[in-house]
C-alpha cells in the first residue's frame, strides 16, 4: 500500500508527460507516480517509463474506463489525480495530502476557475460549458463546489474504494462531484493556478460532444440521486397543462351546461393519472435511494475497518 499515489491517465501525451512526472517527483518525492496508458500511439507510456513512472495499462478507451481502472488497482492511503497535458501545476499537491491527511478531507477539488482558468483557456465553449456545469450541479444539488470539471483532484482511500465508477469518457469528473455530494462526503475546493497546454499538445475533449455527454450525466445522475425531485418536477408540468386545457372546459359547462371537448377533458384526464403516476413512482424511488445511502454508511465502516488492517499490515 502506498503513502501517496499520484494518477496520470494518458492518451498521446509525449510532449508534456516527462515533464508531469518530473514536477510530481520533485513536489512529493516520497509518492509512487502511476502512469496509466490508454491507447496511445506516440510513445507516451516509453517516456513516462524512462522519466521514473510506474507505466500501466487501460485498452479501453475513456477516461473513466482508465479511472476505473486506477481505483481498482491501486491502494494508497492519499490519491492525488491530474492529467498529463502539464496544465495542472505540481506546486499544490502537497496542500492537498495534507488536507487528506490532517483535516480527513474525502476530495480535495482543485478549483481551476476562480484562478486563471478563463485567461489561460482559448477556447470560449470550453469556459462556456465549465461555468454551466457547474451552475446547474450546485443548483440542482443545492452545493458549493468551485470547479466541476477539473481532473486536478485528491481523494481519501475510503472515497476510491467506495466510489462506483459508470462513466466511459470525460464525464467522470461530473460523476465524482455528484457522488460526493449526495453521500454527505466531506468536499473542500482548493485554488489553483491553470495554465494552458504547451504548443504541440492538443486537447483530447470534443466541446460539443463531450459536452453533451456531460449534460446528459448530469439529467441522469439528477434523476437517480434525486428522484422525487426529478418525476415530481415532471408531475408539475403534467398537472399544469391538464390543468390548462381542463379550466375552458370547466367554465363552458357552467355558463352552458354543456360539454362540447370530450375529447380534451378524456385527455386531461390521463394527463392527471401519468402525474399521480409519476408524483409515486418518485416518492417510491426516493425511498430506495435512502435506504442505499444508509447501506453505504455501513459499506464506509466496513472499508475503514479493511483500511486499518492495511495499515497495520504495513508498519508491522
Amino acid at each position: 500500500m502506498d503513502k501517496i499515489a499520484v494518477l496520470i491517465p494518458c492518451y498521446n501525451e509525449s510532449v508534456t508527460i516527462e515533464k508531469v512526472i518530473k514536477d510530481w517527483r520533485k513536489e512529493l518525492p516520497e509518492a509512487t507516480i502511476y502512469v496509466y496508458d490508454n491507447n496511445s500511439s506516440d510513445h507516451t507510456d516509453q517516456i513516462a517509463q524512462n522519466a521514473g513512472g510506474v507505466v500501466r495499462y487501460e485498452y479501453r478507451q475513456g477516461k473513466g474506463n482508465v479511472i476505473r481502472r486506477m481505483f481498482r488497482e491501486i491502494d494508497a492511503e492519499v490519491y492525488i489525480m491530474v492529467d498529463g497535458d502539464d496544465t495542472y501545476p505540481a506546486e499544490f499537491g502537497r496542500k492537498m495530502v495534507d488536507m487528506i491527511l490532517r483535516r480527513h478531507v474525502d476530495m480535495v477539488v482543485g478549483d481551476r476557475l476562480s484562478s486563471t482558468y478563463f485567461e489561460e483557456n482559448k477556447r470560449p465553449f470550453h469556459n462556456f460549458g465549465n461555468s454551466l456545469v457547474r451552475k446547474s450541479i450546485n443548483l440542482l444539488f443545492k452545493s458549493d463546489i468551485k470547479d466541476i470539471m477539473t481532473g486536478y483532484r485528491a481523494f481519501s482511500y475510503q472515497f476510491v474504494k467506495t466510489f462506483p465508477v459508470l462513466s466511459k469518457g470525460f464525464e467522470i469528473e461530473t460523476e465524482m462531484s455528484i457522488h460526493a455530494l449526495d453521500k454527505n462526503m466531506y468536499v473542500e475546493n482548493l485554488v489553483i493556478d491553470y495554465r494552458d497546454r504547451p504548443d504541440g499538445s492538443e486537447s483530447k475533449l470534443n466541446t460539443y460532444s463531450d459536452g453533451v455527454k456531460v449534460l446528459k450525466t448530469v439529467a441522469t445522475l439528477f434523476k437517480n440521486y434525486k428522484p422525487l425531485a426529478f418525476f415530481g418536477t415532471i408531475a408539475l408540468v403534467l398537472f399544469i397543462v391538464a390543468l390548462g386545457f381542463f379550466i375552458p372546459v370547466l367554465v363552458t359547462y357552467i355558463k352552458t351546461g354543456l360539454v362540447p371537448s370530450f375529447p380534451t377533458l378524456i385527455v386531461c384526464g390521463f394527463t392527471i393519472i401519468a402525474a399521480i403516476q409519476s408524483f409515486f413512482s418518485g416518492l417510491q424511488l426516493q425511498t430506495i435511494v435512502q435506504k442505499n445511502r444508509q447501506d453505504f454508511e455501513m459499506e464506509l465502516i466496513r472499508n475503514r475497518d479493511e483500511y486499518l488492517k492495511k495499515c497495520d499490515s504495513i508498519e508491522e
